[in-house]
């Protein structure tokens, strides 16, 4: 069964998936100070993630899978220069990192890694941040 979703509740899941990508991006110095290098990834990729998801929520773009919200955010967002090609290569780069730490063997990240891709992270969330702040407005 599919559930038909208010203004208000596309807008009510917009700001909880934001908000959870704000909160998950904070666990990540905590992680890298542990040595949690590997979890400290796969946090910046959930981040990135729960952005885009807000992003694709706010314009009502279903997405059913991961790879489905990283072809959405490349062909309604990337594509047409609204998120920079800078941040679109950092969340695809994220996505690969993400897989191979869940999928392959022996991965093992490094501090090195986090602290590479930790500012790809934050400002692939700020742009996201700046898109819902300007439709909010709009």
């Amino acid at each position: 069964m599919k559930i038909e979703l208010t203004d208000e509740n596309y807008e009510a899941l917009t700001r909880y998936r934001i908000e959870r990508a704000h909160e998950t991006l904070s666990e990540v110095p905590f992680l890298t100070a542990q040595g949690f290098y590997n979890t400290a990834v796969n946090r910046l990729y959930y981040a990135c993630y729960y952005a885009a998801v807000a992003l694709l929520t706010k314009h009502h773009i279903v997405a059913n899978a991961h790879a489905g919200v990283k072809t959405m955010l490349g062909l309604h967002f990337v594509s047409k220069g609204i998120i920079s090609k800078e941040s679109g290569r950092a969340f695809t780069h994220l996505f690969d990192c993400r897989q191979r730490g869940d999928y392959d063997e022996f991965v093992y990240s490094t501090k090195e890694e986090v602290e590479e891709l930790l500012p790809k992270a934050q400002k692939f969330i700020e742009e996201i941040d700046k898109l819902l702040t300007l439709s909010h407005k709009a």
